[in-house]
């Protein structure tokens, strides 16, 4: 008697790798930022790390890979700000890309703030920092930290709930009541991504990892961004959020260091050319966030030292996660929010009335 053919398991994992990868491209055709979501909600769990990493990898960079061969020199991926109106500051970012001119490239705009009239608080501008993806934009907002203060929220599930240290997950309630919140964005990666370190008034959310880049906020409002080596950073800290090796250091970019290639994220996030964003600190303690897609660790660092940071961070990656907020006050502790690119995501209502993920929060002084 011949006995039943066994599908070997390997078979059945491929099947479903390959249905699964059909679908998910026709979902990213219409709808990258909520393939993005489905992604990491449901096919991470269900596949792993390593193979959902895999076909991110193949998917993001394939996609990169047809503009490189069919971008004709347009202006499409150019970033659509929302705020307008907002004159001409500062120093232009000197362009020495190789690449023919965009208008407006490297050319600071401020974002009209009513709870700042006439005055150049939070900037922003585009620059490319790569020759060799013309079609990679970079948008960068630049926040005086002399009239700003910036807080962080651990979310209500992430990065320490899988560890059973939920955060409130919304902007505290004595910033909104004020009157003078002005922005929010995206914070690091979640538990499962690096298990990087979150403190916050106190409570370790997550403990410091050595070697990590580090965003130290004090209780004054001034702000540092280092390699944690175990340091004391004194008593005066108000927040200490990880997130990947760090971006640059004392003006060095540090991103092709070989033995940080697999903690960007994922095993093959380092190799993924996605949506990105992280912080800098500029000389005179200026913050500069960007994001982009199209981005690699070692481009989104060029960025931030195109817009003159002298340390820096990665923040979170992928369309869903990259997000900035602007906040105008309508009374009562209320608000009008736009983005600050049209196709970033919106996180305000998230923002507001709680969210699973950490983030910042810029208020005035």
């Amino acid at each position: 008697m011949q006995k039943p053919s066994r599908v070997k398991p390997f078979k059945i994992l491929l099947s479903i790798v390959i249905v699964i990868l059909i679908l998910s491209v026709a979902f990213i055709k219409f709808d990258t930022a909520g393939a993005a979501l489905f992604t990491d909600n449901y096919l991470r769990p269900i596949l792993g790390n390593n193979i959902v990493g895999f076909l991110e990898k193949s998917y993001f960079n394939t996609a990169d890979k047809i503009q490189q061969v069919t971008y004709n020199g347009g202006t499409s991926n150019q970033p659509k700000f929302n705020p307008g109106g907002g004159k001409i500051t500062g120093t232009p970012i000197p362009i020495n890309n190789g690449l023919s001119d965009v208008a407006g490239e490297g050319i600071w705009h401020s974002i009209p703030l009513p709870i700042f009239p006439n005055e150049s608080v939070i900037d922003y501008t585009f620059v490319r920092p790569d020759p060799t993806r013309p079609y990679a934009y970079v948008t960068l907002a630049q926040m005086d930290m002399s009239k700003l203060k910036l807080g962080t929220v651990a979310g209500k599930s992430q990065p320490g709930g899988p560890v059973g240290n939920s955060g409130p997950g919304v902007i505290p309630e004595d910033v909104v009541k004020s009157g003078k919140l002005v922005a929010a964005f995206n914070g690091g990666f979640q538990y499962r991504d690096g298990k990087y370190g979150m403190i916050v008034g106190g409570k370790t959310y997550l403990p410091l990892e050595n070697d990590i880049g580090t965003l130290v906020g004090y209780n004054d409002g001034t702000l540092q961004i280092v390699r944690y080596t175990g340091q004391d950073f004194g008593q005066n800290v108000a927040f200490i959020r990880q997130n990947c090796p760090i971006l640059i250091e004392n003006g060095q970019i540090f991103a092709l260091n070989e033995e940080d290639k697999k903690l960007w994220g994922r095993t093959f996030n380092a190799d993924i050319f996605t949506w990105r964003s992280g912080v800098g600190l500029t000389a005179n303690g200026n913050l500069i966030y960007a994001v982009g897609n199209n981005l690699s660790p070692q481009t989104l660092a060029e960025a931030l030292k195109m817009a003159g940071a002298v340390n820096a961070i990665q923040l979170d990656i992928n369309p869903f996660w990259v997000r900035f907020n602007i906040f105008r006050p309508t009374g009562a502790g209320t608000y009008k929010s736009i983005t600050l690119t049209k196709d970033l995501k919106d996180g305000s209502t998230s923002y507001l009335n709680g969210y699973g993920k950490d983030f910042f929060y810029v208020y005035a002084k």
